[in-house]
């Protein structure tokens, strides 16, 4: 990523590389995680996640190293309206028109089911997203 454009980015330890794609574990850390209270209270979250990047030629990386994945803000952007507010619009719209015209249920199940074709759409344009939501690497 070009140091002029905002980027998000993460530390993580390199897990494999396989050509010119590298695995990256990134341990994300709720807030409350690191809290000192954690151990009295149930809401300490932390996952790990596998991001599957790109590198440069040439670049030189080694299983264990600690690296930096970026992303472009605009891809975080446009993979949150997606993910969570393009699917509660549908949801959201579907659910009103379905109950001017039927029970509160079947307006309810239709809402959700309208998710069904929205998710395979998605899916079936993986590929395509995946050229858009790319990770870059540095050392």
């Amino acid at each position: 990523m070009s140091s002029s454009t905002e980027c998000l980015a993460k530390t993580g330890v390199v897990q494999g590389i396989e050509g010119q794609k590298v695995f990256v574990k990134v341990v994300s850390v709720s807030a409350c995680a690191s809290c000192h209270a954690k151990g009295a209270c149930t809401a300490s979250d932390t996952s790990e996640r596998i991001i599957e990047a790109e590198i440069e030629p040439g670049t030189s990386l080694k299983p264990g190293q600690m690296v930096s994945v970026q992303a472009d803000v605009k891809a975080g952007n446009a993979a949150l309206f997606f993910g969570y507010i393009l699917p509660f619009l549908l949801v959201f719209v579907t659910l009103i028109i379905a109950a001017s015209l039927a029970s509160e249920v079947l307006a309810g199940l239709i809402s959700l089911v309208v998710l069904l074709p929205y998710y395979a759409v998605l899916y079936l344009l993986r590929d395509r997203m995946g050229k858009r939501f790319k990770f870059k690497v540095e050392a």
